[in-house]
């Protein structure tokens, strides 16, 4: 693959939105012929006088775009997006089966997906899920009781907390 090639070469990367304007930057982007997502679930909501069911983004500030290279400064001069994330200094590169997990597992009826910062917690145990949608995963357990494991994704200093068999995951 020449130079060239691999710089035009489309890759999912994170960027960094204006709080709470996930979802109408992902808007604007698509607007411009930008392929962006903003991946959402239902939350229930109490108000004072009523529930509602509301569509909440899934990682807060944070929204997805497939971009080649060229087009990161397109990308950047889009109203809401401050920056790109980087991870190792690098930016942010999510691999396709993991955007394509999330989706699945999003699309699926109760599915439910907490996010949580994982900055500051050190690494432990790696592992592969063997069986499920998240198949073929790698990661690291942050923590495990009985019935839940947290797995770290390789590719974003964030945790998906997802409800694993034990006979799912394997230690590497």
């Amino acid at each position: 693959m020449k130079v060239d090639e691999k710089l035009m070469e489309k890759k999912w990367h994170v960027i960094y939105t204006k709080s709470k304007w996930e979802k109408k930057t992902a808007d604007v982007l698509m607007q411009q012929g930008i392929e962006s997502w903003c991946p959402v679930q239902k939350k229930e909501r109490q108000w004072s006088d009523r529930k509602k069911i509301i569509e909440e983004p899934l990682f807060r500030s944070y929204v997805f775009v497939k971009i080649a290279t060229p087009e990161r400064v397109k990308v950047l001069e889009t109203n809401g997006v401050v920056n790109f994330l980087y991870f190792e200094k690098k930016p942010a590169i999510i691999r396709d089966n993991e955007i394509e997990a999330i989706k699945k597992y999003l699309g699926m009826a109760n599915s439910s997906i907490k996010v949580v910062n994982m900055a500051n917690l050190p690494p432990q145990t790696k592992v592969a899920i063997n069986q499920g949608l998240f198949m073929g995963q790698r990661g690291e357990v942050i923590k495990a009781s009985k019935k839940t494991v947290f797995v770290q994704l390789e590719s974003m200093n964030l945790m998906m907390i997802v409800e694993f068999k034990v006979e799912e995951i394997s230690v590497m």
